[in-house]
């Protein structure tokens, strides 16, 4: 067995889940993935994956030999990528990590508008709201929304959005509209605890950044649930701009405090430093940025 079959075995079985999952993956029986991880834990000398009937767990050796498998994986198909690269030819694949509400509404940008283009380039698209760790779980890219921690990630801004304070027709029949954002600690506020600080809110007031406190008796890590709620009438939330700016402008929401602007989130692309740029991972930044733009240009309510 050569053994950089085992090696992406057993990096599809723990990205899978499963020996079968990994075979369809690769193209191959799940009897073959099981002998390949077989043989390289035979070759390593030691046990790489817990097997029972029920799941698949990693080994603490295997902990450590994953992140390895990746980089090795990602050299090989890098020197492919490479041997094609003269003839304007992208391949290999791409992992993206991307939030939730924001991959499902942009799915087709992320993954086949860019495939269309490049049929040699696969693309694993994860939606999660958790914050990946890009070198351990084998990721290219992460999409974050809004401030980020220091990091030793190269960060690339593809685009900005605005959270828009929203409350559906229904709601303001039941209760005084907010004037100023002061307003909003009077009011049932739908939180969404993916934000930095679900219980406040930053607005710029005469120029200056104020924190208001958005009291609630319910916060939700969607965006998606958070509208969901706000469109049946249970109160206030502040939502980016791009997940409600349809509702807004056909009526089923209203934005509230529009003339009380706040920071802009940055929609930005994370990957590990590396001394040489893949090209599929270039090419892919530069389509992020001329697709995505226009995307996130919200339309306004009379539009």
């Amino acid at each position: 067995m050569d053994r950089i079959d085992g090696i992406r075995a057993f990096v599809a079985v723990v990205d899978a889940g499963s020996f079968t999952r990994a075979g369809e993956r690769l193209g191959i029986s799940n009897k073959l993935v099981s002998k390949y991880v077989a043989a390289l834990e035979g070759q390593q000398g030691v046990t790489l994956l817990n097997r029972t009937t029920r799941a698949l767990s990693l080994t603490p050796a295997g902990e450590r030999y994953l992140a390895a498998a990746r980089r090795v994986l990602a050299a090989v198909e890098e020197l492919d990528a490479q041997a094609h690269a003269e003839d304007g030819v992208l391949t290999g694949r791409l992992r993206i990590s991307a939030p939730v509400a924001f991959g499902e509404m942009f799915a087709t940008t992320l993954t086949r508008d860019f495939t269309a283009g490049h049929p040699g380039i696969e693309i694993d698209l994860n939606l999660t709201d958790r914050y990946v760790d890009l070198a351990a779980e084998g990721f290219d890219l992460a999409l974050r929304i809004g401030q980020l921690a220091d990091s030793s990630l190269i960060a690339r801004r593809i685009g900005q959005a605005e959270a828009w304070a929203v409350a559906s027709p229904a709601y303001l029949n039941r209760h005084p509209r907010p004037a100023r954002p002061e307003d909003l600690r009077e009011h049932a506020n739908i939180r969404d605890s993916n934000t930095q600080n679900p219980g406040r809110a930053i607005f710029l007031i005469e120029g200056k950044a104020v924190s208001i406190p958005l009291p609630g008796r319910i916060t939700v890590n969607s965006a998606q649930a958070v509208r969901k709620l706000v469109l049946e009438g249970e109160g206030v939330a502040l939502i980016p701009s791009f997940v409600v700016a349809q509702d807004v402008a056909q009526g089923r929401l209203q934005r509230l405090l529009p003339d009380f602007q706040r920071p802009q989130l940055d929609i930005q692309a994370l990957y590990l430093p590396q001394p040489f740029m893949p090209p599929r991972l270039s090419a892919y930044l530069d389509h992020l940025r001329a697709r995505l733009t226009p995307l996130l240009k919200a339309p306004r309510p009379d539009s």
